[in-house]
């Protein structure tokens, strides 16, 4: 298969980043680590004007009617720009819950274990609670699902806030409308056929994010090796510095392979694979970029630090690489039993 991106994907991928930056730059990055304002109402409006969570819905529904390899590379450019916000579970959503393609309705999901929902205060509704279709939510949203009830869990990444569910919206205690909520996405949307196609969506696209990272980090740490100097010399001229940033692109562009080809097959064992080899270097990577930096990269004022919490948190959405790690072992132990 031919994995090269077309010059519409190009083109397309272009005009997200470019739209990104001028929106949301290094200084609104760092305003919202200040601020403490994770999702901006207003660049999400634009999100959704721009396509960005209707990105996959046809034309015919109001969507771009692209697929999921573009959607990929947009979601690439998110993770460049560390842009905060439950952008998958919008993505997700958009043709199921009203506003989301819009981007006028923030939704999140339970994409974590032990019950932690990310945005929880800020979104509107949460992918896979038990709510009451039509019933709104607290912003008065018709058709928006009503909110669970949460207690603030402290975050390693302070753009991703995290709530323990303590309360869903038709009072269980276990979520048990969980696995419907998956099922009537796939029925309404077309784009998945249930609950586990619906996950594999999520963690492929948060593979995409967590691409981006990667890439970035590797251009971080190049070009702070080429700026700073010791001994008379930059610090990429060091062979130690020099292996780093090797190791840092390999690991990113084996992660670019494989998170592309898994958006064109869709199959389970290979988006668990790029959700894996993403995980493992969006988080590497911008470890590396901190010994890059030296001492600089450990403090608040750096960007590297927030590449780093928010890899972690990332790593564990949608599909933990314990759970990667198992969905391999049991494609290659079926095809092993096949093979004999």
């Amino acid at each position: 298969m031919y994995f090269q991106p077309t010059e519409e994907q190009r083109d397309l991928r272009a005009g997200v980043r470019e739209l990104l930056a001028g929106r949301y730059g290094r200084e609104a990055l760092r305003a919202s680590v200040d601020t403490g304002v994770t999702v901006d109402r207003a660049l999400w409006r634009e999100l959704g004007e721009a396509g960005f969570f209707a990105l996959r819905l046809p034309e015919a529904e109001g969507g771009v009617g692209l697929g999921l390899p573009e959607a990929v590379l947009v979601f690439e450019e998110a993770g460049r720009a560390l842009l905060p916000g439950p952008l998958v579970a919008t993505h997700l959503a958009a043709g199921v819950v009203p506003g989301a393609a819009a981007g006028t309705t923030v939704v999140t999901a339970f994409d974590l274990g032990d019950g932690l929902v990310a945005y929880l205060d800020e979104a509107d509704a949460v992918l896979g609670a038990a709510g009451v279709p039509g019933a709104p939510g607290p912003t008065g949203v018709p058709g928006v699902p009503r909110l669970p009830t949460g207690s603030p869990v402290r975050s390693a990444d302070p753009l991703t806030p995290l709530h323990r569910v303590t309360s869903y919206a038709d009072g269980s205690a276990d979520g048990s409308a969980d696995d419907a909520s998956g099922s009537s996405i796939g029925r309404s949307t077309g784009r998945s056929t249930g609950r586990s196609s619906y996950r594999s969506q999520g963690a492929l696209l948060t593979a995409a994010l967590q691409l981006g990272s990667a890439l970035r980090t590797v251009e971080l740490a190049v070009r702070y090796a080429g700026e700073r100097e010791q001994f008379g010399q930059p610090i990429g001229a060091f062979q130690a510095v020099k292996h780093l940033c090797a190791q840092m692109l390999v690991r990113a562009e084996v992660a670019r392979t494989a998170v592309y080809a898994a958006a064109v097959t869709q199959d389970p064992a290979e988006v668990a694979a790029a959700k894996l080899l993403a995980d493992g270097a969006a988080v590497r990577n911008a470890r590396d970029c901190l010994q890059v930096h030296g001492g600089m990269g450990f403090t608040w004022e750096a960007d590297v630090h927030l590449h780093l919490k928010r890899a972690w948190v990332r790593a564990e959405q949608w599909r933990t690489a314990a759970e990667a790690e198992e969905l391999l072992a049991e494609e290659l132990l079926g095809s092993a039993v096949q093979a004999v």
